[in-house]
């Protein structure tokens, strides 16, 4: 009787186990999918767009600077009023990889153009996760997107789109750990990488024929990242572009602020070692783009000029004469006052390089100097696996003329002294004054173009008319 019962209850283990299996089964499914979701959003860096800072992640808010103005960054949360919540996994795909939402048209801050490579897989796996696993943030961005005429216009996108956008999808290299195929996949796609480090055309769309030689983002510049080792990144070492990613800075190279920093602290820090050494790899085989008249590595000014700090104790000298010089003193004056403290006189910075060195640096280094004025500007700020680094922000501290002597310093004695600052400069950055000219040239562009196929249209109407008056008659 005993062996006739354990049987039994033997037997409706196996019907219990047969009947849940599917459910658990589907169960870890959904799981790997939002997993798999979570890091390519991650890896996709949409953390950073998509959160206004001190608010819910995915709620939008964000304000990308642009050359037609402010592009305020919409709620993407599984919010059903607010965000996406309601779409489709169709129409997610579509305002993914194509730039077209339900409510219309997408601009190009978000980069469709490189999301349009994304595998299938990918991109359903981005959908499960911000559809299941985002948290709902239930109200809308404070602002909204107002560009100028015709740049509100969203229904211009479609001819921006079929002339710039591409739908080819690249292989995604997973089978292939940390080689070039999966680092391809990666630059190009995912982390879109060409979307801030690749020039662009008066239409803001990439030059295809220099990709990653470089580009400019809010006043920012994302510096040349081809092989070329004057240029590019063809001096760096796959361990110090592994480094950089994670860490955000490579002792005697560079430092990440501004956008760069964003991705650190919402992306890269994430990443498996596997892809970031991809991306390592596949950097060091795009084609090399050399700079216009550039002879050496940004990085390469190592010969620090001495820094007098016996000019705090010196009455200020304001005859005709030592005015004439007037900048180079203030710009004395204002680092060893406030930056030495960090920097170190000699610009060498801490001994662990917490605060860096000011030479061998490319944001000293460069000809164009707007990474280091806007550096001084709005500070920098970047989390990193190991903490935070932080500058503070000298915009509300010092004015145009103060911001402009100081770098103009940092520039003769640590960096590129052919490098110049003027106050006109400082105030450009500071107010994001970036492209306006493109802005202009497409505005009276598109509209000559409106004037003549109207005035043609109007032509063809009066003719039109005409000849049926003839007819008439």
């Amino acid at each position: 009787m005993a062996s006739f019962l354990k049987r039994l209850a033997m037997g409706y283990a196996v019907i219990l186990a047969c009947a849940l299996s599917p459910g658990t089964a589907r169960a870890e499914h959904d799981q790997k999918l939002i997993d798999r979701g979570a890091y390519l959003a991650r890896s996709g860096d949409c953390m950073a767009c998509h959160t206004n800072p001190g608010h819910p992640s995915y709620g939008g808010g964000y304000k990308i600077t642009s050359p037609f103005g402010d592009i305020i960054v919409p709620n993407i949360s599984s919010s059903k009023r607010f965000g996406i919540g309601s779409w489709t996994e169709k129409q997610f795909d579509r305002a993914l990889r194509q730039g077209i939402a339900p409510r219309g048209y997408l601009y190009p801050a978000m980069p469709y153009t490189q999301y349009a490579h994304l595998s299938d897989a990918d991109t359903h796996a981005l959908y499960i996760y911000f559809s299941q696993a985002v948290e709902p943030v239930e109200y809308p961005p404070v602002d909204k997107t107002h560009l100028p005429f015709p740049f509100n216009i969203r229904q211009l996108m479609f001819g921006w789109n079929l002339l710039f956008t591409g739908r080819t999808v690249i292989p995604t290299g997973e089978d292939k750990p940390g080689s070039v195929e999966r680092g391809r996949y990666l630059v190009r796609a995912l982390a879109h990488c060409s979307a801030c480090h690749t020039p662009r055309n008066i239409f803001m769309a990439e030059k295809t024929s220099k990709p990653l030689a470089g580009g400019r983002v809010g006043g920012w510049i994302a510096p040349n990242i081809t092989s070329d080792p004057v240029s590019g990144i063809g001096g760096w070492t796959e361990e110090e572009i592994i480094t950089y990613l994670r860490q955000g800075a490579v002792e005697g190279k560079a430092q990440a602020a501004g956008s760069m920093a964003e991705a650190v602290q919402h992306s890269f820090r994430f990443m498996q070692k596997s892809d970031l050494r991809a991306i390592a790899r596949y950097l060091k085989t795009v084609p090399p783009v050399r700079n216009p008249g550039q002879n050496k590595p940004d990085y390469a000014f190592r010969n620090p000029r001495r820094v007098d700090i016996g000019i705090l104790d010196r009455a200020e000298n304001r005859s005709p004469g030592a005015m004439e010089n007037g900048k180079i003193v203030i710009g004395e004056r204002l680092y060893v006052g406030a930056c030495a403290a960090c920097h170190q006189l000699q610009g060498q910075g801490t001994e662990d390089q917490f605060y860096p060195s000011l030479t061998s640096n490319t944001a000293t280094g460069s000809l164009y100097p707007n990474n280091l004025v806007l550096a001084i500007l709005k500070g920098v700020h970047r989390r990193t696996n190991t903490g935070m680094v932080f500058m503070p922000a000298f915009e509300d501290q010092l004015d145009d003329a103060q911001i402009a002597a100081v770098a103009d310093y940092v520039l003769a004695h640590f960096g590129n002294p052919s490098a110049r600052v003027t106050p006109a400069d400082v105030k450009r950055l500071r107010h994001a004054d970036v492209g306006f000219w493109t802005v202009r040239l497409i505005s009276n562009i598109i509209l000559g173009t409106v004037i003549i196929v109207g005035l043609v249209i109007l032509v063809l109407l009066i003719s039109l008319f005409l000849r049926r008056q003839r007819r008439q008659r």
